[in-house]
């Protein structure tokens, strides 16, 4: 039931058909066992003036790689146009995933903030057209 974190207990219990005591006791112990990890609300970027997202796979030079990886994902996770960050294993080191005004933002957003940084050997920018979110994954521990 991950479309609706609002949804009332009662309204979850009547959708999976069991009682609503059950359905609050399965939900307490979903979070108590960290299984939920969250209750999260959906934000319409173009709403907020950051319609244009895009995903930038980003190479990281060699040599300094552990350095490199830590300083890069601390500093891009602190910049606002940053919807999500993904550290991957494959061609690229880093997919980030950034919500800004315009075409113009994204590449001020590379240049600015990727191509600037030491670690960073390379960049691949794709713009996202639409995309479908089927539920909002957790962050890794």
């Amino acid at each position: 039931m991950s479309e609706d974190a609002r949804m009332t207990n009662a309204d979850l219990a009547a959708r999976i058909g069991v009682a609503p005591s059950t359905a609050h006791a399965r939900t307490r112990s979903l979070v108590e066992r960290g299984v939920i990890r969250g209750f999260h609300a959906a934000v319409d970027h173009a709403r907020i003036g950051r319609g244009l997202q895009a995903i930038i796979g980003v190479t990281l030079r060699g040599g300094t790689r552990h350095d490199g990886i830590v300083t890069f994902a601390e500093e891009v996770r602190r910049l606002p146009q940053v919807v999500q960050l993904f550290f991957l294993g494959g061609t690229d080191d880093f997919m980030v995933h950034i919500a800004v005004a315009g075409s113009s933002d994204v590449r001020q957003f590379v240049v600015d903030n990727l191509s600037t940084q030491p670690f960073v050997a390379s960049t691949r920018t794709s713009i996202i057209f639409e995309y479908h979110r089927r539920g909002v994954a957790a962050d890794f521990s």
